[in-house]
């Protein structure tokens, strides 16, 4: 009798049709594997150019270098060392390759030879990497990569057979066939143990698929009803996995593996095995914030594209990317979140030596994904169009002061000035400083002045502050301390502390902390210092906060203390709907696993209308 598909279960799934693999290693192959982390090891501590530089003599060319080929007699200069990329090339002879390929070209030497050169040069012992310990996790590597290999398999024959999964991937998501085979795009059943015992059948221990991520708190599978995009390495094998819910109530929409010893999300870039050709033919990378963003740019011709998805940028992803290409493009937001990114990135590229430019979204799509969907033209155009990211935020704080005035003057320059301070090329500094002197209408002299009084310590007037201030509070809530002790001398903190959650108060954990938040909200306009007496266990902590506010506050302006009263309220509420959603989250997969259908509606309910009323 012919097997029916239902949603729950995934029993109709014939799992015959998934690919046999013999995964049966031999001692070479984990011997491999350690050659290939000694070789990794050994790549990011030396320079490519240092290494040649020493057989053949090296002159720049712009970012790269060039000298007389060492393999044939020429008269001009034909050789190219690229440090960003980590290559050469010999256009003479057509031979190039990276470092070990340069010193067994040079040395006559194979690649075990030429491994053992540059670890002298770089200080590596390979001994540690063939010690039973490295063996024994080159096995559990292996076989953590092997299980990858299979639960991919396993998830797109789950999808190939689900209507449901199907339709959303074809039809909301507009992905082609083509699509979801270059990605290994699958499907998680909506069942507890589907992938749990489709493992243990297979011989796999409950122990290592809970250290490969695979399962929850509840050694139950992590994954359900999800349509799940591998992720994989540079070379495309699978180390992870990204989970997106097809419901809308799908709580969290995103889901990623947790940290294994295959997957580091501060080191992984999302889509670059797809991508690194197109990267390296363009000469160009551009990052985006989602992987549905990268596969939908890939669908439609625009291949350079990868993200770091479900993290912030890192100087690792950045030292990745400058494998393939110096040009980095980020697809970033002008609101808060994007131009704290931007300043982040930039930061990031003075010491990876790549150049970061911003692009924005034409029209009003919110995201790569939608504006491809609109027209892949309006895409290319953005991409094309990018700005280098000092001018770019130059451009959005312009529109955020009103520069008429002489204190926004001072506020922009301040924002600006602390992004070019970071930069290392002195050309491109002084560029930058004489047209911030031109924005703002200020000599460059004076900018200067401004630059120089940012770089210097911190004000002595700050510092007796700091000093003279007593270290009572350094455990994680002391900014609500900061908050508290604001709102003691300030009416205008009070009425922003009267704008926070009463339930926040939750996170002022200890009494004291709470009972004095109550009564600073209560009292407003009408509060002094003496009310604090008349408190139970608050007189030490209010002469605290008290000694603190003389010391540090009474010296900032009404709007500097409003200014950061309203920073450390954000913060707090930041903080509880955070603290919540991950209280509600626990919940709901306890309720899953209880079985428990209405409380679980319930928590999903609950969930929607907190993430509803933090976007307000």
């Amino acid at each position: 009798m012919k097997k029916t598909y239902t949603h729950d279960t995934p029993e109709w799934v014939d799992l015959n049709e998934i690919d046999k693999i013999n995964f049966r290693h031999s001692v070479s192959y984990y011997i491999i594997i350690l050659m290939n982390d000694a070789k990794e090891e050994i790549r990011d501590r030396l320079n490519i150019e240092d290494v040649i530089g020493e057989y053949v003599e090296l002159k720049r060319a712009g970012r790269n270098f060039k000298a007389l080929s060492p393999f044939s007699n020429e008269k001009t200069p034909s050789f190219i060392v690229s440090p960003d990329k980590r290559i050469w090339h010999d256009f003479s002879s057509g031979k190039g390759g990276d470092v070990f390929s340069f010193v067994m070209e040079m040395e006559g030497v194979d690649f075990k030879e030429a491994l053992k050169i540059l670890a002298r040069k770089a200080g590596v012992e390979l001994q540690l990497f063939s010690s039973v310990n490295s063996q024994e996790l080159a096995k559990r590597k292996a076989r953590e990569q092997e299980m990858y290999t299979l639960v991919t398999k396993y998830y797109q024959a789950i999808l190939a057979k689900n209507p449901h999964a199907l339709d959303y991937a074809k039809t909301k998501r507009h992905l082609t066939d083509e699509t979801l085979k270059a990605f290994a795009i699958g499907y998680a059943p909506n069942h507890k143990r589907a992938l749990l015992d489709f493992l243990l059948k297979r011989g796999y221990q409950l122990p290592e698929i809970t250290q490969a991520g695979l399962l929850n708190q509840y050694k139950t599978d992590l994954f359900r009803a999800r349509l799940m995009i591998p992720l994989s390495d540079a070379m495309g094998q699978t180390i992870g996995f990204t989970g997106r819910g097809l419901e809308a109530e799908a709580i969290p929409k995103y889901l990623n593996t947790p940290a294994t010893l295959l997957y580091d999300k501060s080191r992984h870039v999302f889509g670059l095995f797809q991508a690194k050709e197109a990267i390296r033919k363009l000469d160009q990378a551009v990052i985006v914030e989602g992987n549905m963003d990268v596969i939908s740019s890939h669908q439609a011709g625009v291949k350079q594209v990868v993200a770091t998805a479900g993290t912030a940028m890192t100087e690792q992803h950045l030292k990745i990317l400058a494998r393939y290409t110096s040009d980095i493009r980020l697809a970033f937001d002008a609101d808060n979140a994007g131009i704290n990114a931007t300043e982040r990135a930039i930061a990031l590229a003075q010491t990876v030596n790549v150049d970061i430019k911003i692009i924005s979204l034409i029209g009003e799509a919110k995201d790569p994904d939608e504006l491809i969907q609109q027209d892949v033209a309006f895409w290319q155009q953005s991409i094309d169009q990018a700005e280098p990211a000092v001018d770019w935020l130059m451009r959005v704080y312009q529109a955020k002061f009103d520069l008429n005035q002489s204190p926004a003057k001072r506020d922009y320059s301040r924002k600006i000035l602390a992004t070019i301070a970071q930069l290392s090329d002195p050309v491109e500094k002084e560029s930058y400083l004489q047209k911030l002197a031109d924005i703002v209408e200020i000599s460059l002299e004076a900018i200067k002045l401004q630059l120089e009084e940012l770089n210097k310590p911190q004000p002595k007037k700050a510092l007796k502050a700091k000093k003279s201030s007593p270290d009572t509070t350094i455990d994680e809530f002391k900014y609500q301390d900061e908050l508290l002790a604001m709102c003691l001398i300030s009416k205008e903190a009070r009425q922003t502390l009267a704008t926070l959650d009463v339930r926040a108060m939750v996170d002022f954990k200890d009494k004291p902390r709470q009972q004095l938040a109550e009564l600073l909200i209560r009292a407003g306009d009408d509060f002094t210092k003496d009310q604090l007496g008349g408190l139970q266990d608050l007189t030490i902590y209010g002469k605290v906060l008290t000694l603190k506010t003389e010391e540090r506050y009474l010296l900032w302006s009404k709007t500097e203390v409003e200014r950061e009263a309203r920073r450390l309220v954000n913060q707090s509420k930041a903080d509880f709907q955070k603290n919540l959603t991950e209280q509600l989250t626990d919940q709901l997969r306890q309720a899953e696993y209880d079985g428990d259908e209405n409380r679980a509606t319930a928590i999903r309910a609950e969930l929607n209308q907190l993430i509803k009323g933090d976007k307000k």
